[in-house]
């Protein structure tokens, strides 16, 4: 029961793969960035990402993105703060975030 919750906190850690043009050029270099909790460390991150993905992290690189504010048309709102995870990996592994069909 307690490995479950254990198991259970470290999955929902990980929010989802943050894929831009300048994220792609790092997968390249075998670094991968990831939305995350934003109560998260790096060592959990680096826990639950080995655990996902079942990879060997080498180093977490972590940022706080602030809320900015957008406009669209006459209605002004913004989007909310998130904490951004560069993982780079083990030179042997990596992580296929484009499955093929």
């Amino acid at each position: 029961m307690i490995k479950k919750n254990i198991e259970r906190r470290l999955i929902d850690l990980v929010k989802y793969p943050i894929i831009t043009d300048k994220t792609t050029k790092l997968i390249e270099e075998n670094q991968y960035c990831f939305a995350v909790d934003p109560q998260a460390n790096k060592l959990n991150i680096k826990q639950a990402i080995e655990y996902i993905f079942n990879v060997n992290v080498e180093k977490v690189n972590t940022l706080n993105i602030k809320a900015k504010k957008r406009k669209l048309g006459k209605f002004i709102g913004k989007r909310s703060k998130y904490k951004k995870a560069i993982v780079k990996l083990h030179e042997t592994d990596n992580i296929n975030l484009f499955p093929e069909n």
